[in-house]
């Protein structure tokens, strides 16, 4: 297996294009979780908390659908042509 580049990012922060659209990381794959995964942030107690802390990575991990979605993407990184970077864009995040 090669390595893998994970890139995370907010879409809150990214540049626009010509069009007003943001413009997200170059990545063969983009995951938007904005709708997908319950925002971290409102757990009021982890806000000053990077993602690196336990408590953080308990209430990601434990956020329906958060273990199907790492599941999926451990799935498609193990793809013999499979990725060298993948992106994962919520609203505000880093």
């Amino acid at each position: 297996m090669h390595p893998i580049r994970l890139i995370s990012f907010g879409y809150l922060h990214l540049p626009t294009g010509p069009d007003g659209s943001p413009v997200p990381p170059a990545a063969d794959r983009i995951e938007d979780v904005r709708d997908r995964l319950r925002d971290p942030a409102a757990a009021r107690d982890i806000l000053d908390l990077d993602g690196f802390h336990p408590c953080v990575q308990d209430v990601v991990l434990n956020t329906p659908g958060a273990r199907e979605l790492l599941a999926n993407l451990a799935d498609y990184a193990s793809l013999p042509a499979g990725p060298r970077r993948i992106a994962i864009g919520c609203a505000g995040g880093l």
